[in-house]
Formats: C-alpha cells, structure tokens, sequence
C-alpha cells in the first residue's frame, strides 16, 4: 500500500507529488497517469508563460500564489539548469475607452509591488518596435518557459527519492475498504491511504468515482493558436499583451515568443465537444452530457 497516491500526472500532480514528498520524505508516494507519457495535456499545451499576477485581485490567493510561484518556477530553473527566460513583457491599449483599464492595471501591479512602469507609446516602441498603440506598460518579471521540461525535472527528483511515477494507467473507480482508499485501473488495483486528485480535466469525474458531488461540472473550452513563419518572427521581441476586456475571464489575444523563439499569436476560446479535443473535428458524446 501507498501512503499517497496522486492521480494525474501533469504540472500540478507532479508539483503535488514532490511537495508531499518533500513534507514527508519516508512516505510512500505514487503518482498514476493515464497517457504513455507525462505532461501531455494542460501542462504540455499552453504559451508557457511564467506570470507575475499582475491580473488578479489584490489580497487573493490567486494573486499570492501567482507571485510565489513566480519567484519559485524562476529559482527552480536556475537551480536545476533548465532554460528559461525572464523577458518581461508589455501590455497596451490601442484605444482611448482602454486608457482607464490600462491605468486600473497599472495600479493594480503598484498594489502588488511589482516593478511596473507606465510608458508613452514611443517607449513601448523602445521595447517592441512593432506595436502601435496609445499607451502600455511594461511588466519586467514575466518570464516564459517549457512547462514540459520542469515537468521532467519533478519526475527525476521524485524518483530520487524513492516516489514511483506510473503512467498508461487510467483510473477507472475508487471505493474504500475499511479505511483503506482501493483505486481500480486496468492494471490491477492500487491501495491508498490517501488519494489525491489532480486529473486535470476530469477531475469532477475522479471526484465523482469516490462517490463525491463536486458541485459543478467541467466544460472544455479550446484556445487556438496561429504561429508566425520563422521569417516574420522579428516582429515580436517579447510578449505583447491587449487590455484585458473585463467582460470575458480572458487575457485576450496575445503575441507569445516561445523558449524556443517561436512566436504564437492567440489564444481564442473555442467550445470544445471534447475535454482534452485539440482538433475541431474531436468529439466525444460522453464529453457533451
């Protein structure tokens, strides 16, 4: 039996893993994933950007936790020689209704104590020599990173410490037995005296197995990129950000130079009729009800 089993093997279940490692260093700790390879999902597909918690509101955990991780993702790489890049990045309003969010915004980094700085349009231009806009701000402790390669990492010091990291292994009904948390996967059953859950997008439903009601259901929504041809990438230094519109819980689209100086343009947000639906013609009827 392990003492802690943790199901999902992305950035938070692997983060989640050695944290509990770390805090117990003689438990016994599990981690089972479901895809033949780890970070697949959320973790592997996102503009892998490091955020300083600029967007949030003051005195919120998201907020908090923003800056903490940060700091700590930041200290983690330069630890463990994986690369990354604290660019900073811009943020800009190319109309005069944006000028008050944008001035909200800069207050809100003050707030925060970041290192935030107000810049006229010929600033930004100083820092991105292709953006047009009425004014911006510059955000220095951004930072952009490969999510999948700290993901790696986490694996590599769970195992150096005696954590065991299982993947093709999909959780398939959890019940107890005197106590005792019984996980059900195609390959036999697991013993637990604690399970935790970080399945990502079927979380609700890992909850669920366990006889839980977690009180809301998960919608998947797809963001969708467009990447710009390696000859155009000059057009983006950094990262470049809109004015988030406060009617949608979205930071809008976004010009990204990846770790590997890629540059993305996007995300959208997309009604997906697939939980983890990367192509449009992705569907699965047990995702629609």
């Amino acid at each position: 039996m392990h003492e802690y089993v943790i199901i999902g093997g992305g950035i938070v279940g692997l983060a989640t893993a050695m944290a509990v490692g770390n805090k117990h260093p003689k438990a016994s700790i599990l981690v089972l994933e479901k895809e033949q390879d780890l970070a697949q999902h959320q973790t592997g597909r996102n503009s892998g950007v490091i955020h300083s918690g600029i967007y949030y509101k003051p005195g919120s955990l998201k907020a908090r936790f923003a800056r903490e991780g940060n700091r700590s993702i930041v200290e983690f790489c330069r630890e463990h020689g994986i690369k990354h890049e604290v660019c900073g990045k811009v943020i800009v309003a190319i109309k005069a209704s944006e000028l008050p969010l944008l001035d909200s915004l800069f207050q809100r980094g003050l707030d925060h104590r970041l290192a935030v700085a107000r810049l006229a349009p010929e600033q930004v231009q100083e820092i991105e020599p292709h953006v047009r806009c009425l004014a911006g701000i510059k955000v220095p402790l951004t930072g952009i990173v490969n999510y999948r390669e700290v993901s790696a990492k986490y694996v590599e010091l769970i195992k150096s410490h005696g954590g065991t990291v299982q993947t093709g292994t999909r959780v398939n009904r959890l019940h107890e037995v005197n106590g005792i948390q019984v996980i059900e996967t195609p390959h036999g059953e697991f013993e637990a005296g604690f399970i935790i859950n970080c399945a990502g997008l079927f979380s609700d439903r890992v909850a669920r197995f366990s006889g839980l009601d977690p009180g809301a259901k998960i919608v998947p929504f797809r963001g969708e990129y467009y990447e710009l041809v390696p000859e155009k990438r000059y057009l983006v230094r950094t990262l470049v950000y809109p004015v988030p519109n406060p009617d949608f819980p979205f930071l809008g689209i976004h010009f990204t130079r990846m770790i590997d100086d890629s540059v993305h343009a996007g995300p959208n947000a997309v009604l997906a009729f697939k939980r983890e639906g990367y192509c449009r013609t992705d569907i699965s009827c047990a995702d629609l009800f």
